[in-house]
């Protein structure tokens, strides 16, 4: 791969919205990563706004626990460690439609397993875990968008 081409995706990468692309040409393979140095006081308001909206299910059935929920997901992602989407894309939990998922709520997962895949401009990305522990929580339903520092999983 020519120096033009990894400067163009250089380029792309800085500009762009995606924190992560990899590229494989013949035998040559490049991975270009954007570490973005965001306070955790502007992460942690993404944090809050998607677990209601995984909620939104549950309490569209009760319009009058909605509030109640909303307290209560912000409160329990403490209780584990948070695994946070490194990019944005869209959030799968299974391999393929007809393939049961990578982990479900409950199960023991180790240091590097897969825990769910997100696909970026047509890539498909293995999220693995950091620990290892117990799914406790999934925060995102199958096939949503997600972005850039967005929770995924609690795992205790």
């Amino acid at each position: 791969m020519d120096l033009r081409k990894l400067k163009t995706l250089i380029d792309l990468v800085a500009e762009s919205g995606i924190a992560e692309i990899e590229v494989t040409e013949g035998e040559d393979k490049v991975r270009i990563v954007k570490h973005l140095n965001v306070p955790a006081a502007v992460a942690m308001p993404a944090v809050t706004m998607a677990s209601p909206a995984a909620l939104a299910p549950a309490a569209a059935s009760a319009v009058g626990s909605a509030p109640a929920s909303a307290p209560a997901a912000t409160a329990e992602p403490a209780a584990g460690q948070i695994v946070k989407s490194p990019m944005v894309g869209t959030f799968y939990r299974s391999p393929s439609p007809d393939s049961k998922p990578f982990v479900e709520i409950g199960q023991t997962v180790k240091a590097g397993e897969t825990l769910c895949i997100i696909e970026a401009m047509k890539l498909l990305n293995e999220i693995e875990a950091e620990i290892g522990g117990t799914v406790r929580e999934i925060l995102v339903e199958n096939g949503q968008a997600v972005e850039y520092g967005q929770a995924l999983f609690v795992i205790g």
